[in-house]
């Protein structure tokens, strides 16, 4: 959370931190939930034991997908770059190639 750059609005200044923040059954953890809270960043994190994680599914599909997309090139798969510029290059055409292939069908 605290690497997020700002991020681009359509009018005023850039907002700092993202409105609210869905997360699975990993991060259910008081702490997190008053560092969140003291941000002023809204939280639906499910609770371990008493909720079920479906109602994120939705919101959480949509990163899984393009996870697995760039899994699907295997200089991505395994990181076999050292140097952290490459891996970005490589990643920066990986995601050029899906944009593509998707706007072409």
């Amino acid at each position: 959370m605290k690497g997020i750059p700002p991020i681009r609005s359509r009018r005023g200044r850039r907002r700092r931190r993202p409105g609210k923040l869905h997360a699975d059954k990993g991060y259910d953890y008081d702490h997190l939930r008053r560092w969140l809270r003291g941000r002023g960043i809204r939280h639906r994190i499910a609770r371990r034991g008493s909720e079920s994680s479906t109602r994120l599914g939705r919101h959480r599909w949509t990163i899984e997908r393009t996870m697995a997309w760039l899994a699907g090139f295997r200089r991505l798969h395994r990181r076999y770059e050292r140097k952290a510029s490459h891996f970005l290059a490589f990643t920066s055409i990986a995601c050029t190639l899906i944009c593509y292939r998707r706007l072409t069908k």
